[in-house]
């Protein structure tokens, strides 16, 4: 009963994001579904979690596609509330931010956005082409219990896949970066940003340098840089001064190790692991000025580039920055196991079928009206997928700082189980589906989302309630 008090205690503070109170009630409602469901079948898992009446499936279908539900004000809230409720891993006097794409299989034909998509992941369970949408995904680094860190989702937004107008000439990285700056602002403090060798271009760099921020990245063992250019001692000579000077080849660096630094690792839990790395600031032709470029020989991985705008940042702290990467990756394995957070299947009646060939979908070429419908249903995708990294947010936030309690009310067995850690988001999950029959059933009647919850529940697929009747 404690996890749900303090559960719905967080959610209150999305109330802003809703104009009417029922419609955050009904928003309360696919909250408490995603945390405890057990199967991801879509919105009929929710009804089947909670335990609710047949007629509340079609208040779930229009929840997500309301005017009355303002998803920019709701990824907000949201934001303002992680930075109550966690403590964010520090690097520096910086925040710092995990970037990555996520491609989510579809099927549809009637689907929006939908394409066929190439996997770039190294992972031989994933076909090398998808059907599906393409995400691109925001997390914050937080820490956790006994040096534990967390990367909470933080904002989830398809990128690719429809064409509104034929004069809109962004790439992938634009939409990426306009996504980045509109959070940024809330999270009041400078950012360092990590991602992989996809993020380290001039688009992403660009933006981030003039907005202040920073980005640790991984690049291509291929890649050259340039020493700065020797000053000109010739007077009256015309032009532009010379800029770069000797061009060099980051992977020769590995030929001369009597210039590296032997240290233990700095990765996040590795233990006993001596690599040995070298640091050197170069001028990157893409940016057209100096950033510092760290080259890592490790033991099992092998050579490894990694770069930052951050010119005082020290070489320990960059490789330690950017083991913190897979962070964001072991959250995607969670949104998609156990919480469902990508297993919408909402389509679109009116829409043209697609093909199987078909790339992106120029909706230019449509009436108003039908561009209107795609745009209305793309957001009903971003307003379920944002529900779902605030489900997922939330479990976190129990784990980490009630995490006894967890545990408590987990009622069930795990091979390995370690209650001196944090216990993961399935876990939670478990604790809050086990103690949703206390809290229903308590004294404390004043509670909105209990009896809202009672008055809509259907007693006959859970017999406990009828007891307290």
């Amino acid at each position: 009963m404690v996890l749900w008090i303090e559960w719905y205690s967080c959610i209150k503070k999305l109330r802003p994001a809703c104009s009417r109170g029922r419609t955050f009630m009904w928003l309360a409602l696919c909250l408490a579904g995603m945390s405890i469901r057990t199967e991801c079948l879509g919105i009929t898992s929710l009804i089947r979690a909670i335990g609710l009446k047949e007629k509340c499936y079609y208040r779930f279908l229009h929840i997500f596609h309301t005017s009355a539900l303002k998803l920019d004000l709701l990824t907000a809230c949201w934001i303002q509330l992680v930075t109550v409720l966690f403590r964010p891993l520090m690097i520096g006097q910086h925040k710092v931010l995990v970037v990555d794409g996520l491609k989510v299989a579809k099927e549809g034909r009637k689907m929006p956005a939908v394409k066929k998509l190439h996997q770039e992941s190294n992972n031989n369970s994933k076909p090398e082409y998808i059907w599906g949408h393409s995400f691109q995904v925001v997390s914050l680094l937080v820490k956790g219990v006994a040096g534990h860190v967390f990367a909470v989702p933080l904002i989830s937004r398809i990128h690719e896949g429809v064409v509104f107008s034929n004069r809109d000439k962004r790439t992938l990285m634009d939409k990426m970066v306009s996504v980045l700056f509109s959070i940024t602002d809330l999270i009041q403090n400078d950012i360092i940003l990590v991602a992989d060798s996809y993020y380290a271009n001039k688009k992403v760099l660009k933006p981030l340098i003039k907005e202040g921020m920073h980005l640790v990245a991984r690049i291509r063992n291929n890649a050259v840089a340039y020493y700065p250019a020797a000053p000109s001692w010739r007077k009256g000579k015309k032009g532009r001064k010379k800029i770069y000077g000797q061009k060099v080849s980051l992977i020769a660096f590995f030929n001369k190790p009597h210039l590296f630094t032997s240290v233990e690792s700095p990765v996040y839990h590795e233990k006993g692991v001596i690599i040995s790395y070298l640091c050197v600031n170069l001028l990157w032709r893409p940016i057209g000025q100096m950033i510092r470029f760290v080259c890592v020989n490790h033991p099992t991985r092998g050579k490894i580039i990694l770069i930052t705008t951050k010119l005082d940042l020290e070489p320990r702290e960059v490789i330690a920055a950017y083991g913190y990467r897979f962070k964001i990756e072991v959250s995607f394995k969670q949104a998609i196991n156990t919480l469902g957070t990508y297993a919408y299947h909402f389509w679109m009646k009116t829409m043209t079928p697609l093909k199987r060939v078909s790339g992106n979908q120029h909706v230019h070429r449509k009436t108003d009206k039908y561009r209107n419908q795609v745009k209305r249903k793309i957001r009903a995708y971003h307003c379920y997928v944002q529900i779902g990294c605030i489900s997922q947010g939330l479990l976190m936030h129990l784990s980490i700082n009630f995490d006894p309690t967890v545990w408590k009310s987990f009622r069930s067995w795990l091979r390995t189980m370690k209650k001196d850690l944090s216990p993961s988001e399935m876990v939670v999950s478990y604790a809050l589906r086990s103690s949703l029959p206390v809290f229903l059933l308590g004294r404390n009647k004043t509670l909105p989302l209990k009896k809202f919850i009672i008055d809509n529940a259907d007693p006959n697929i859970i017999p406990d309630w009828r007891l307290g009747s």
